[in-house]
């Protein structure tokens, strides 16, 4: 069984920083490109990044790039989320995701991003 766990989230002021992790086990991690998504308030879930099996490929969505980075540890299964510079609109629930759509994902950890 597939089992991804997230943490690292909470509350945090516009321009903050957090750093999310996610353990994942029941499947080869080391062979499973990892994908972040979030889901804002009232909002359907959104892809922010990916990163390959071997981290040689890395993708941002537009609204992140530049802020965020996503890295992996294959030797420990975990993925992280490196948020930077934090805005409002990245509050959210944040998952981690053997899917761009999120089909299987985590439980998820919240970040908000208030004054």
């Amino acid at each position: 069984e597939v089992q991804l766990v997230e943490s690292g989230g909470g509350e945090v002021q516009p321009g903050g920083s957090l750093r999310l992790s996610c353990v994942g086990s029941g499947f080869s991690f080391s062979n499973t490109r990892m994908y972040w998504v979030r889901q804002p308030p009232g909002k359907g879930l959104e892809w922010v990044s990916d990163i390959s099996e071997s981290s040689y490929s890395i993708s941002y969505s537009a609204s992140v790039k530049g802020r965020f980075t996503i890295s992996r540890t294959n030797a420990k299964n975990t993925l992280y989320l490196q948020m930077n510079s934090l805005k409002t609109e990245d509050t959210g629930v944040y998952y981690c995701a053997t899917d761009p759509s999120g089909t299987v994902r985590g439980q998820g950890t919240q970040v908000t991003v208030s004054s």
